[in-house]
């Protein structure tokens, strides 16, 4: 194959600098002519992606985190020749790779990357923009974009958590009605996510049980403002163990859903800060991105 991979030496613990010779020699050994590209700057994918000329390439291989990934998306989706696409996950996290079953070790996810096994999966759009696998706002959402990445480098996910500690102590109220499934709902929440993912922020099954990454679905889960710290400690309980008989929560699937405040709120996409808006119109893009598994 004709591979073109891209590759962020900045993702998670330097993993991609450390394996890079491997990773090049095993996409070579199979035979395939390979152009190696290093990411300089936030956005340089999703560029480098889109203007890839037509006919020249066969398949994108990508290495680093879910933030790299998501670049990558992006990119093809901008374009009228879809490539598949192969991941390399090196971030801190990695949900999505969890998601898809890669394996963790990125020389075994490299020979995957080139393999045969192509499976088509839902991605997501947020109004302009699009999102392999979360959408979400308010509770902890900042931390993955502004907490610093060398600081991610050295805890991995515990720095998530850590920024997320200094945090409860200034929890923000987003007062939104969203319309989704033929249904509006009006309340006040501090955290919102629309998924299409096994995993977030590390934690297994907190989007639920039975979740299909091809069934034109998103899981969406809304935490409400709770009333006091005993309730907030409660809520966040349930979430982690996926209680959705919480009075906390709301917990439901859907194709398309649309959020609108007075305010402008600040969404995260991927981990990275998708912008504020005062409506956010999501829609489920069934099946739009091949990937090797």
């Amino acid at each position: 194959m004709r591979i073109y991979f891209v590759f962020n030496l900045h993702a998670g613990k330097g993993l991609v600098k450390r394996n890079l010779p491997e990773i090049i020699d095993i996409m070579s050994a199979a035979g395939n002519d390979i152009t190696v590209y290093a990411t300089q700057f936030a956005g340089d994918a999703r560029e480098r992606i889109n203007n890839l000329p037509d006919n020249t390439y066969d398949r994108v291989v990508c290495a680093g985190g879910d933030g790299t990934l998501d670049e990558v998306v992006a990119g093809m989706t901008l374009r009228e020749e879809k490539l598949p696409i192969g991941y390399i996950p090196a971030g801190s996290t990695n949900d999505f790779a969890v998601s898809l079953g890669l394996p963790k070790s990125m020389k075994d996810a490299a020979k995957v990357a080139i393999g045969n096994t192509l499976y088509k999966c839902d991605a997501g759009q947020f109004n302009e923009k699009s999102f392999v696998y979360i959408a979400a706002f308010g509770l902890f959402t900042e931390v993955s974009y502004e907490t610093p990445q060398d600081v991610k480098n050295v805890l991995g996910h515990a720095a998530y958590i850590l920024e997320g500690m200094k945090r409860l102590q200034d929890v923000k109220t987003f007062k939104m009605k969203v319309s989704a499934n033929g249904k509006i709902m009006e309340s006040e929440f501090i955290y919102g996510m629309i998924t299409n993912s096994a995993s977030v922020g590390g934690f297994k099954n907190i989007t639920g049980k039975n979740v299909d990454l091809s069934d034109g679905m998103f899981e969406v889960t809304l935490v409400r403002r709770p009333n006091n710290p005993v309730e907030l400690s409660e809520t966040i309980n349930a979430l982690i163990n996926r209680n959705v008989k919480s009075k906390g929560l709301v917990s439901f699937k859907t194709s398309e859903v649309c959020f609108e405040s007075e305010n402008e709120v600040p969404w995260t996409l991927d981990g990275e800060f998708g912008g504020k808006v005062k409506k956010a119109m999501i829609v489920n893009k069934t099946k739009s991105i091949e990937i090797a598994i």
